[in-house]
C-alpha cells in the first residue's frame, strides 16, 4: 500500500508472473512466492498477477485471492504490487478488486470485459463503476483487444479520466502504437501508461511511457528491468542493445499460447515445481519445445 497514495512512482518494469500450478494443475502458492522473490532480487520494480500471463480465466475467483494474498505476503510493500481484478462478470470484478483493496495493492489492473464486446459507452460505465466503488484505489484500465475481442477508444479513456480521479493508467497491449500516443494526448501527458507489448516496450518511453508490464520478465526480469533503467538514465545504447537481444526471447514466449512456453522453460531451470497449464491451454507440443529450445540459446544473453 506504500505507493498507493502516489501513483506516479508506479514505474518501470512491472513483472507479469505466470501463476504457478502442480502437475495435478492445484494452486502452487509455493513456487508462486518463490518466482516473486527471484523477480525482486533480479531486480524487477513491481509485481503483478492475475493478468494474461497468470491464466486468470482458468481459476476460480477463490483461487486468484490466494494467489494476491501470497504475492502480497511476499512483495510486502518493497515494489509496488499491481493484482490483476477484472472479470467478465461485474460482481467477480468488484469482489476481486475489494481483496487487493484490502490486501494493501497499489492499484488495481481492470481487464475490458471480454467475450460481451461491450460497446464504448457500456465500457465507459463498467470502469466508472469500479472507480466509483473503490474512491481511494489507483484504478489502471487493461486494454488487450486481441484477448477480449474489444479496444477501449482514446476518448472513452478520457473520458473516464475526467470523471474519476482514481483512473490513473492505463496498461496498452494493442499493437496500434497511434492508439498509444492518441490516449496520452487526450488524457495527458501525467497519465500513466505502460505497454503490454514487448516490442513496444521501449518505444513507449520515448513518447512518455511509466514503463511496462511484459511477459518477457518472466524469463529475463534483470534485462527488461536494465533496459528502463538505463533509457531513463540517458543510457539510449544500452536501451537498444538490449531491446534488440530480447527479439529472440519474445518470440520463444509466443511460439504456442502465453504462458505455456514460460512455464516450460521456469520448470526446467528450476524456478517452478511444474509447467503446468489449466485447459484449454496445454504444455508445448514437440515441435513447440523443439523451436522453444532453438530461442532459448539464442537468447542466452539475456536470460540469466
Amino acid at each position: 500500500m506504500k505507493f498507493r497514495s502516489d501513483p506516479a512512482t508506479i514505474r518501470g518494469s512491472i513483472a507479469p508472473v505466470v501463476t504457478p500450478f502442480t502437475e495435478d494443475g492445484e494452486l502452487d502458492v509455493d513456487s508462486l512466492q518463490a518466482l516473486v522473490r527471484w523477480q525482486l532480487d533480479r531486480g524487477s520494480h513491481g509485481i503483478s498477477t492475475g493478468g494474461s500471463t497468470g491464466e486468470p480465466g482458468a481459476q476460480s475467483v477463490e483461487e486468484r485471492i490466494a494467489a494476491m494474498t501470497a504475492v502480497a505476503e511476499e512483495t510486502a510493500d518493497r515494489v509496488p504490487f499491481l493484482p490483476g481484478t477484472g472479470s467478465a462478470k461485474l460482481d467477480e470484478t468488484l469482489r476481486l478488486t475489494a481483496e487487493a483493496e484490502r490486501l494493501g495493492a497499489d492499484a488495481a489492473l481492470v481487464i475490458t470485459p471480454y467475450y460481451a464486446r461491450p460497446t464504448q459507452e457500456a465500457l465507459f460505465r463498467w470502469y466508472a463503476t469500479v472507480a466509483a466503488e473503490f474512491p481511494g484505489l489507483p484504478i489502471v484500465i487493461y486494454n488487450v483487444p486481441s484477448r477480449t475481442a474489444v479496444d477501449i477508444a482514446p476518448e472513452t479513456v478520457a473520458r473516464l479520466r475526467r470523471a474519476h480521479d482514481n483512473i490513473v493508467g492505463i496498461k496498452e497491449t494493442t499493437k496500434d502504437f497511434e492508439h498509444f500516443s492518441q490516449v496520452l494526448h487526450r488524457c495527458g501527458r501525467d497519465f500513466l501508461m505502460w505497454s503490454g507489448i514487448e516490442l513496444l516496450c521501449l518505444p513507449l518511453l520515448a513518447i512518455g511511457g511509466a514503463g511496462f508490464v511484459s511477459a518477457a520478465a518472466n524469463l529475463a526480469p534483470a534485462a527488461v528491468a536494465r533496459m528502463y533503467t538505463a533509457y531513463t538514465e540517458g543510457d539510449h545504447r544500452t536501451a537498444l542493445d538490449l531491446h534488440y537481444a530480447l527479439h529472440p526471447l519474445v518470440e520463444l514466449l509466443f511460439v504456442e499460447t502465453n504462458p505455456a512456453p514460460a512455464k516450460w522453460v521456469l520448470e526446467r531451470r528450476g524456478l517452478i515445481a511444474s509447467g503446468h497449464v489449466r485447459p484449454p491451454l496445454i504444455t508445448p507440443t514437440e515441435a513447440g519445445a523443439a523451436r522453444i529450445e532453438e530461442l532459448l540459446a539464442q537468447s542466452e544473453e539475456v536470460v540469466r
